[in-house]
C-alpha cells in the first residue's frame, strides 16, 4: 500500500546539499522495504513519501508501476476483436502509468530528476521481477544517472548492511535487465496476439467470448487437459491379486503372488501391468487352489539401505508440500514466505529456484542454527557437537546457485506468527536441520515364499539409525514398511489363509497444486520435440515466483476450478480450444 499523504508530501524534492557531490537515491520496491533500511541505515528524516539523510534520499515504488500499452493506432477499440488486425507487433514497446499507483510514480520521477541527485540504486526485491519494476521506472524517467544494485538475501540489519558494503555494478545487472524486458515483451505479444486471436475464432458465430492465451498459462492449462482428457478416456480393467498368510514359529506374515518371469519393460508399453496382477480369474482361482493349506520354503535376502535427506527448498518444493502437508494453495504459500522473510526476517529470500548455499556459509549456518529456538535446540546441539557442519557440495556449492541460495532460517527468533506462518517456519526449519544430519539407515528384507513352485513376494523394513528422520519424529513413522516376523533355517511356512482379490485399474489422478507445481518445473520432459526439449530442459514452465500467479490466474479466468485439492478443468476450454 502507498503512504498516507501529508501536508509535506507535496514537496517531493530533496533540500540541496551544502556540499560534496550529490546524494544517491534509493528506490525499494515497497515502502516497508524502505522503512527497514531507514531504520538499519540510521540518519534519515521522514518528508512525505520518501526520507533523507546526509548520504541518500530513499524512496519506494509500491510494486509495479508502469506497463506496456501498444503505440498509437494499434489498439483495437472496443467491440468484436477481429483477424485482420493481427498481429500486433509494435515498432517499440511503449510505457503507460498504472493508475491506482500513479502517484507513487510521479513521486519517484522527481526524486530521479532532483539536481542533488547524483545516482541512483536499484533496491527493489532481488530477482527478474524487482530488475524489471525498476529498470521501467529509469527508462520512463530517461535518466542518464549512473545505476548501482542492492542485492539482499534476508531482511535482516546484518544483511541489509552487507548488502550496501558490496553493492553490484549495474553492467553485472544488464543480463538480469535484459531477461527482464524480454520476458515482459515476450508475454505482452503472446498474450495480445493470441488472446485476440482466440477470442475472434471462438466470437465468429456471435456473441463476444474473451478467451485469454498467455506464454506460459496456456502450456499449463494444456497439462491440465491433457491429464483430464486421459481420465474422460479411461476403461477400467478387471484383474486379480492372489495374497497369503503364511504361519510360522514365531508368527504370521503376508505375502502376495507375482511372476518372476514379468519384464519391466512391458510396462512402458501398457501402464496398467505389474508382475502381481493376473487379467485372468481362472488362473487366479488355480493358484489359490493349488496352494491352499500347503507349506513351503522360504527364500530370504537381507540388504542395508539408506536414505538422505531432501534438499534444502526452493519456492517450488516449498509450495509442494505445503500443498501436500497443510493443503496451502501455491500462492498462500508464496504470500506466507514473504511476509516471514520481509515482515518477520526469519527465513531469507523466498522466490528462489537454488537448494544449495553458498560454499563460504558454514559460519553464517552455524550462527544461524545457535539461535534457534528451544524446540530445535536438541537438533542444533547434535550438529555442531558432531561437527556435521562441514564443506559438502550436496549443501554448500556455488554451482547450483542462481540469482538466490535456498531458503533457510535467518537465525532471528521469531514472534507473532500466526498459525500458518508457524507451519511453513517450521517446514523450512526441520528442512534446514535435517540435510546436515546423517542418512537414515534400515534394513530392507525381500523374503520369497514358494508353495507348489509358485512365489509369494514379502518385504519388511526395520530401520536401524533414524538419522535426519529423528527431526521429524512420528511425522516420519508412517514411512515405515512393518517388519517381517523372522524365519528359521529349514523352517516350512504354512498358508494359512489364502484368497483372490478382484481389483480394478484406476485412471491417472487430477493434478493437485503440488503435482501442478512438479509437472510444471518438469515440463521439458512433456515436449515430443527433441530440440525443444533440450532447450527447456532444467527449466519448465515459468518461475518459482510466478508459477502460483499463473495457477491463480487459471482459476480467475475459470478455466480450471477446485474440487478439494483437485484442480480439474472447466467447461470453459471447450471454447478455447486449447
Amino acid at each position: 500500500m502507498a503512504a498516507k499523504k501529508s501536508a509535506t508530501a507535496k514537496k517531493t524534492v530533496p533540500a540541496k546539499k551544502s556540499a560534496g557531490t550529490g546524494k544517491k537515491l534509493i528506490i525499494a520496491e515497497k515502502p516497508s522495504v524502505a522503512n527497514d533500511i531507514a531504520r538499519v541505515l540510521g540518519g534519515f528524516t521522514k518528508h512525505g513519501d520518501y526520507f533523507e539523510s546526509d548520504d541518500y534520499v530513499l524512496s519506494s515504488a509500491v510494486g509495479h508501476l508502469l506497463t506496456i500499452v501498444p503505440p498509437e493506432g494499434a489498439e483495437v477499440k472496443r467491440g468484436k476483436w477481429s483477424l485482420t488486425n493481427l498481429p500486433v507487433i509494435p515498432p517499440h514497446f511503449d510505457l503507460v502509468p498504472i493508475e491506482r499507483s500513479e502517484d507513487r510514480l510521479k513521486v519517484l520521477l522527481k526524486l530521479i530528476k532532483a539536481k542533488n541527485v547524483s545516482s541512483l540504486l536499484n533496491a527493489c526485491d532481488a530477482g527478474r521481477e524487482g530488475e524489471l519494476i525498476f529498470r521501467y521506472i529509469a527508462s520512463y524517467a530517461k535518466t542518464t544517472k549512473p545505476v548501482e544494485r542492492l542485492w539482499l538475501q534476508s531482511m535482516t540489519p546484518a544483511s541489509i548492511r552487507e548488502g550496501f558494503a558490496q553493492l553490484r555494478s549495474n553492467d553485472d545487472m544488464l543480463p538480469l535487465a535484459d531477461a527482464a524486458i524480454c520476458r515482459s515483451e515476450a508475454d505482452w505479444l503472446v498474450g495480445i496476439n493470441a488472446t485476440r486471436a482466440m477470442t475472434a475464432f471462438n466470437s465468429k458465430s456471435g456473441g463476444f467470448h474473451l478467451t485469454t492465451v498467455g506464454r506460459v498459462q496456456t502450456p499449463t492449462l494444456a497439462i491440465l487437459v491433457e491429464r483430464e482428457e486421459k481420465i474422460k478416456k479411461f476403461v477400467a480393467r478387471d484383474y486379480f491379486e492372489v495374497r497369503a498368510t503364511f504361519e510360522c514359529k514365531a508368527g504370521e506374515y503376508q505375502g502376495r503372488w507375482f511372476d518372476e518371469k514379468f519384464v519391466r519393460e512391458k510396462k512402458a508399453d501398457d501402464g496398467d501391468l505389474r508382475a502381481e496382477r493376473l487379467w485372468e480369474r481362472k488362473r487366479a482361482d488355480a493358484i489359490r487352489a493349488k496352494c491352499e493349506g500347503k507349506a513351503g520354503i522360504v527364500e530370504e535376502e537381507s540388504k542395508p539401505s539408506s536414505q538422505q535427506s531432501p534438499l534444502l527448498y526452493d519456492l517450488t518444493s516449498l509450495q509442494r508440500d505445503a500443498n501436500a502437508r497443510f493443503g496451502f494453495s501455491a500462492k498462500t504459500t508464496l504470500s506466507i514466505a514473504q511476509a516471514l522473510y520481509e515482515k518477520h526476517k526469519v527465513l531469507t529470500y523466498p522466490r528462489t529456484d537454488s537448494r544449495a548455499l553458498p560454499e563460504d556459509y558454514l559460519a553464517t549456518v552455524t550462527a544461524a542454527m545457535q539461535s534457534l529456538g528451544d524446540v530445535y535446540k536438541p537438533f542444533v546441539k547434535q550438529i555442531l557437537s558432531n561437527k556435521w557442519v562441514k564443506p559438502n557440495k550436496r549443501i554448500f556449492n556455488n554451482a547450483k546457485i542462481s540469482d538466490h541460495f535456498a531458503i533457510i532460517p535467518t537465525g532471528i527468533e521469531p514472534k507473532h506468527l500466526t498459525e500458518a506462518e508457524a507451519k511453513v517456519y517450521d517446514l523450512v526449519t526441520k528442512r534446514f536441520l535435517s540435510v546436515f544430519f546423517p542418512a537414515a539407515e534400515f534394513l530392507i528384507t525381500t523374503r520369497i515364499t514358494r508353495i507348489e513352485n509358485e512365489p509369494f513376494k514379502s518385504e519388511g523394513k526395520v530401520m536401524v539409525n533414524p538419522g535426519w528422520l529423528e527431526i521429524y519424529g512420528k511425522e516420519a513413522e508412517s514411512d515405515d514398511t512393518p517388519g517381517l516376523v523372522p524365519v528359521v533355517a529349514k523352517e516350512t511356512p504354512k498358508v494359512k489363509e489364502i484368497a483372490v482379490d478382484a481389483l480394478q485399474t484406476k485412471p491417472p489422478a487430477r493434478y493437485s497444486e503440488a503435482t501442478l507445481l512438479s509437472a510444471m518445473e518438469g515440463a521439458g520432459k512433456l515436449v515430443d520435440d527433441e530440440e525443444l526439449r533440450e532447450a527447456m530442459r532444467e527449466k519448465g514452465l515459468g518461475t518459482p515466483a510466478t508459477r502460483a500467479a499463473i495457477i491463480e490466474g487459471l482459476l480467475l479466468e475459470k478455466y480450471v476450478h477446485r474440487n478439494g485439492r483437485e484442480l480439474q478443468p472447466t467447461a470453459k476450454i471447450g471454447r478455447a480450444h486449447v
